[in-house]
């Protein structure tokens, strides 16, 4: 299991640190680093400034993986979760526009307290209604288990006041968690992601 969540996280990161990894896996960071060397000692990753990237050789790891592992889920019950996280995407899309723009030719500029404190305050409440959900999505799909805790980590740092923790593409903020999360369920599914952007699903 910690081979797929690690190679997965690397295809989704791009670079992936042990840090990071500790994160997504949902294990300690020195057991990440060495599940992060042992990839790179069996070709599947190769290291770079401080992290390491999937290879192709990896890449097809990894598909060999997947495709093991979806094999294994329920897939009419994650394909009712993943219809009820439709519902949920929509709304998130449209929290994280407005938390970037004010109107449609605005970059929100972050000068009005007010305005971003009531976009804050949807996300917060979005969170509140939506953890049952995803933790309905781990228990179908157990590799995904490490979701709840990096949603709750992203949104105690948005009430903290670090607000880079909405949507900052290089943290693990609140959009880049959910953008992982809808990767992953796309991937399960056996769906693609081109196919999602033209039905207008993509985050």
């Amino acid at each position: 299991m910690s081979e797929l969540v690690l190679l997965q996280a690397a295809r989704l990161k791009g670079r992936l640190d042990a840090e990071a990894a500790a994160a997504c896996a949902g294990m300690d960071p020195a057991a990440a680093q060495a599940g992060l060397d042992a990839l790179v000692d069996a070709g599947d990753a190769k290291a770079v400034g401080g992290g390491v990237r999937i290879t192709p050789q990896g890449r097809e790891r990894l598909d060999a993986l997947l495709a093991e592992e979806r094999a294994t889920v329920d897939q009419p019950a994650l394909t009712g979760l993943y219809e009820e996280f439709d519902a949920f995407n929509g709304e998130l899309k449209a929290i994280v526009t407005d938390w970037q723009m004010v109107d449609e030719q605005t970059p929100n500029a972050h000068t009005d307290r007010a305005y971003d404190q009531a976009v804050i305050s949807r996300l917060a409440d979005l969170h509140g209604r939506f953890a049952p959900l995803m933790a309905r999505i781990a228990a179908a799909a157990p590799r995904l288990a490490p979701y709840p805790e990096r949603f709750a980590a992203a949104i105690g740092k948005v009430r903290e006041g670090d607000h880079a923790f909405v949507a900052r593409p290089i943290a693990d903020s609140y959009h880049t968690v959910w953008f992982e999360l809808h990767e992953e369920l796309i991937g399960l599914l056996g769906l693609s992601r081109a196919a999602e952007a033209a039905a207008g699903r993509a985050v």
